[in-house]
């Protein structure tokens, strides 16, 4: 069964984009943060946003009214009474977050799913709060939350696989994108992109390239077709065998730490090398493959008019992006 009672403790920018995002869904929401004039102020402040959002043309007016409709409660303990879903969006602070997941758990209805948004925190560790652990596990959502789909579903080692799955259910039928990943530093999202930012910025050091050359470069280039593909599909339509002949030129140049990865080498060796070959991390029938090809080509052009269509000024914040002091 779908949750439809959920609990979000923690009124920040997350706790309260999921809350909208929740009752836009409409779902009944209890929003609590620190004490009980900072959970009024945080309805205050989601109504504002909501407003925003329908000013904007971004979200039908018809939600002003559940947007309305959350509540706060005098207590953690209240607010998580009756709730199907307990959604912990706290800082991240191993103590603050001890104390509001063991609060949870003690006060939550057994049945109720109880999940952590951490970004870093291992899931195992914070696993050690709750004592029914077997229906806690991560839901790692991302900034703005109402409108990034991807949120990542991290369980831990004790965490139920049906728990997983009814998670699952929920966020697909609220028009998220959600997946199942394990627990690591970072998670997987964060691990990719924060290594996006440390090439980025180690170019920048180097001197190959301003902060604004560099972000017009990846805006252009594979940043261009990550709304549609991810790094695995986009590596198959551009031959994995170039991919491997491009980390042996970047091993020469900057070091044995950018040598083809194994798995990389193994799909090469194995005559799969992407979508040219019918093979690669996916397979294709010769038909998906041109398909495939001519609906990238589809997005592609869409997506270059739809940036030529935008201001210059979207893409040039005040100052250079140059300066580097």
């Amino acid at each position: 069964m779908m949750p439809q009672r959920a609990a979000i403790i923690g009124a920040g920018t997350m706790g309260l984009g999921i809350a909208e995002c929740f009752a836009v869904a409409g779902m009944d929401v209890v929003l609590v943060d620190g004490c009980p004039e900072l959970s009024e102020l945080a309805l205050k402040r989601l109504a504002r946003r909501v407003r925003a959002h329908v000013d904007a043309g971004l979200l039908e007016p018809s939600v002003l009214d559940r947007a309305a409709a959350v509540r706060t409660a005098k207590d953690l303990a209240t607010a998580v009474a009756d709730a199907e879903l307990v959604l912990e969006a706290v800082p991240e602070n191993i103590d603050i977050k001890r104390e509001v997941l063991s609060a949870c758990d003690r006060d939550a209805p057994l049945a109720a799913i109880i999940a952590t948004n951490t970004s870093s925190l291992p899931i195992d560790d914070l696993a050690a709060f709750v004592n029914q652990d077997e229906r806690f596990l991560g839901m790692h959502w991302f900034n703005p939350p109402e409108w990034t789909p991807a949120v990542e579903i991290i369980p831990s080692s004790r965490t139920d696989e049906a728990v997983v799955e009814r998670l699952r259910e929920f966020l697909l039928a609220i028009g998220k994108r959600p997946a199942a990943v394990g627990s690591a530093p970072g998670f997987v999202a964060n691990r990719i992109q924060f290594a996006l930012f440390r090439e980025a910025v180690a170019c920048v050091a180097e001197g190959l390239a301003t902060p604004r050359e560099l972000d017009e470069l990846v805006r252009g280039s594979f940043g261009f077709r990550l709304p549609f593909y991810g790094p695995f599909q986009i590596a198959d339509m551009a031959g994995l065998d170039v991919y491997s002949s491009i980390f042996a030129v970047l091993e020469r140049g900057l070091g044995e730490e950018w040598q083809p990865p194994e798995l990389l080498r193994r799909v090469v060796e194995a005559g799969r090398h992407g979508a040219k070959s019918l093979a690669g991390f996916y397979e294709y029938s010769e038909e998906e493959r041109d398909m495939l090809l001519l609906e990238r080509d589809k997005r592609y052009a869409a997506l270059n008019q739809l940036l030529a269509e935008l201001p210059p000024q979207i893409f040039t914040p005040r100052g250079t992006g140059d300066d580097q002091d």
